[in-house]
């Protein structure tokens, strides 16, 4: 099976699990993750329907941006700060940030490039020390410092899960969401109409994330790997 059979064939499956959460499909964008493929992947699922990529390498989203500006890139991968000014220059959303150092730079290099970047806050939902993100009780600090920077805007909210546990994401994506709504809840209506995005789910969980509320879906292996089986 071909990376466009593959594509469609994920991207019919959201609509359906939507629609059984009932939800409308419109609501969840898949993000192709591309970071382990070529530009020849990237045009074939962008031919397929496509239209929004991640990756977790300054270099390669640079690449991959300027070969293909028609798409809609997102930045997945761990923050460095001299790499910040590529990440600026390329993303049109930042999924990972955590650290207040970060935003800074972030805000200065979007003010050099004439834009206001948008942002996810990332939050470690499930406390594993393995991945990086801000504890749930200390998203709100995180967020009220962003809220004082010009040119960064928070769209939401980013987790990963446990992998191999189904039960364990549901309560991880869930957990993110129940905080979502509450930081929500607390700002004032221009920011809260802003700050509606929920990135959570990949190739193995994503259907959890879905029914939880998630709004982008990280999917790689599932569209790029001929060898992947949920």
């Amino acid at each position: 099976m071909g990376i466009e059979q593959r594509y469609a064939n994920v991207a019919a499956e959201v609509a359906a699990v939507c629609r059984e959460a009932g939800r409308d499909p419109a609501e969840v964008t898949v993000v192709a993750v591309s970071k382990t493929v070529g530009p020849d992947a990237v045009a074939r699922a962008l031919a397929a329907g496509a239209r929004d990529f991640g990756e977790n390498r300054p270099d390669g989203l640079a690449e991959k941006a300027a070969a293909f500006p028609q798409a809609t890139w997102h930045f997945i991968g761990n923050i460095q700060s001299r790499r910040i000014p590529d990440i600026v220059r390329s993303a049109a959303l930042v999924h990972s940030l955590f650290e207040e150092r970060h935003a800074r730079k972030i805000d200065e290099a979007a003010t050099a490039a004439g834009k206001v970047q948008d942002v996810l806050l990332e939050v470690n939902v499930s406390g594993e020390e393995s991945k990086g993100g801000l504890a749930p009780g200390d998203v709100r600090a995180l967020l009220d410092v962003c809220a004082r920077l010009p040119h960064v805007r928070v769209r939401g909210l980013m987790t990963m899960a446990p992998q191999g546990d189904p039960a364990a994401a549901r309560a991880v994506f869930e957990g993110l969401a129940n905080l979502h709504a509450q930081l929500r809840a607390g700002l004032d209506p221009a920011q809260a109409a802003l700050f509606d995005g929920l990135s959570m789910g990949m190739s193995e969980d994503w259907r959890e994330a879905v029914r939880a509320g998630a709004t982008i879906v990280r999917i790689g292996r599932a569209v790029f790997d001929d060898a992947f089986e949920a």
